[in-house]
């Protein structure tokens, strides 16, 4: 069954939640896309950049890393598909919220997005992906409650 996110739909996948990091030609292709548009910022072996938890001299979080060090894990696929498809400040409702992260809904397909975030997600420890897919679970739950 296909989700929709603020009237987008997404495809479902192996996985708990919208990514499928077991998907070897899905990661294979959002590796590639992740090198061509993610890497200059959030490094080449997902690390990002230095100090990324402090804002900078112009008042900019620097881009966090995606690896295990990084808090990426912490959202839900959701949330996160939201951000790189709306940038982090109309994701997340922020409305004075200072951010570099670009939008990429004009750049991106959503398949695409859903390919980044896999490949993001497979490079992940399995104990932190188990964890993230716990995470999922509890927000699909929480969202069929509300309903």
């Amino acid at each position: 069954m296909a989700a929709v996110i603020g009237g987008y739909v997404l495809l479902p996948s192996r996985a708990t939640g919208l990514l499928d990091p077991h998907n070897r030609m899905l990661v294979a292709r959002g590796e590639g896309l992740y090198l061509a548009q993610c890497a200059a910022c959030h490094g080449r072996h997902l690390e990002g950049q230095p100090n990324w938890r402090g804002v900078d001299a112009d008042g900019y979080l620097p881009a966090p890393p995606h690896d295990k060090t990084g808090h990426t894990w912490h959202h839900p696929d959701q949330l996160l598909f939201n951000i790189v498809k709306l940038g982090t400040a109309k994701a997340a409702n922020l409305k004075d919220y200072k951010t570099r992260m670009a939008a990429f809904e004009n750049t991106l397909s959503d398949d695409d997005i859903i390919a980044v975030l896999s490949y993001i997600k497979s490079q992940w420890p399995e104990d932190m992906q188990i964890r993230h897919d716990k995470l999922n679970q509890a927000y699909e739950l929480k969202d069929k409650a509300a309903k």
